[in-house]
């Protein structure tokens, strides 16, 4: 529903003003198929399925550096922001499989490969994914001696934290030293795009600008010549385009993720490691164009999928103790 709600809205919004919603619609039909596909081989393959898709994860990284056809960007987190997203998403996706296992000579390789991702990442020069790779390996070891609850609680809040940052940056209410900070790490450009999507929300709040539009409409993308037309920034590009609308369905796409971790009958480890990658998938995503890139897209609803699988195992060791029991014919 919430999918579906992303992509109805993003329709309106296109008739309203004209837009182009061409990619909005294919990063929820790329959301949906990963999502699908990690439940499937989630459930058959709850082990290898997560291991595979770390190595896959790692050899896209490798064999495609920018992902997309495009113009480079030079600033932080522009092809690297995608780069840093598929890293931290295979080290996330080891990590879980890492938890599925019971051996404890497994766990510990599948872990080593998470180190290795983020030795990969060092390799690429991407400081971001190195950041986010260790995070997420460091969430995943804490994991198994945190309540479910109190860990997607702490995920939910790092977002709302990173969020409410972004924001205040793009409307220019930081303190001077933060705000320089800010402007030393992402680049004045960066801030410039985030300053006039944030202007163009406010012009239009209900229903923005329309779908693909900013890059029409910004002043700061106008005038640069290797520009690719976007904000670098999932929330206030759909503030920009989509208006406040689309950043509540941004928002309740999150909040579904989490609360799906939350009731999923894998293990609480399981759930929080998942939950730790796409948590630092968000802090990406919100200071820079990851989601422009549909292998991120992928990948993130197929990491989803596969935490919140159900093993066939699971499912068959159930109802042998039901037949046991006398409760199933």
């Amino acid at each position: 529903m919430v999918l579906g709600a992303c992509a109805a809205w993003s329709l309106i919004t296109a008739t309203a003003h004209e837009g182009r919603p061409e990619g909005m619609l294919l990063a929820v039909l790329a959301v949906a198929a990963g999502y699908a596909a990690g439940r499937i081989f989630g459930a058959i393959l709850p082990l290898a399925a997560p291991c595979v898709a770390a190595l896959a994860g790692v050899a896209l990284t490798v064999a495609v550096p920018h992902l997309s056809a495009g113009p480079e960007i030079v600033g932080p987190l522009g092809h690297a922001g995608a780069t840093a997203a598929v890293l931290t998403l295979s080290a996330g996706a080891a990590c879980c499989a890492a938890w599925a296992t019971p051996v404890t000579a497994l766990r510990l390789a599948l872990r080593l490969l998470a180190v290795a991702i983020a030795v990969t990442a060092a390799a690429l020069g991407s400081t971001t994914a190195v950041v986010t790779c260790a995070a997420v390996l460091l969430s995943s070891v804490a994991a198994g001696r945190m309540h479910r609850g109190v860990g997607l609680a702490g995920l939910a809040l790092a977002t709302a934290l990173v969020t409410g940052l972004t924001w205040a940056a793009a409307g220019r209410a930081l303190p001077g030293g933060l705000a320089a900070t800010l402007e030393d790490a992402f680049t004045p450009y960066r801030m410039h795009l985030w300053h006039d999507a944030l202007h163009l929300a406010r012009q239009d709040a209900a229903l923005g600008v329309g779908p693909g539009r900013f890059g029409e409409l910004s002043s700061t993308v106008g005038e640069s010549l290797s520009s690719d037309g976007k904000p670098h920034s999932a929330l206030l590009q759909q503030a920009a385009e989509q208006g406040f609308v689309g950043v509540a369905l941004l928002a309740a796409a999150f909040c579904w993720v989490l609360l799906a971790l939350w009731h999923t009958s894998r293990t609480t480890p399981v759930a929080l490691t998942a939950g730790a990658a796409l948590t630092a998938l968000a802090a990406i995503a919100t200071v820079g164009n990851a989601l422009s890139f549909t292998p991120v897209s992928v990948g993130a609803g197929l990491l989803a999928g596969l935490a919140t699988a159900r093993p066939l195992t699971e499912e068959a060791g159930a109802r042998e103790a039901r037949v046991r029991e006398g409760t199933c014919p």
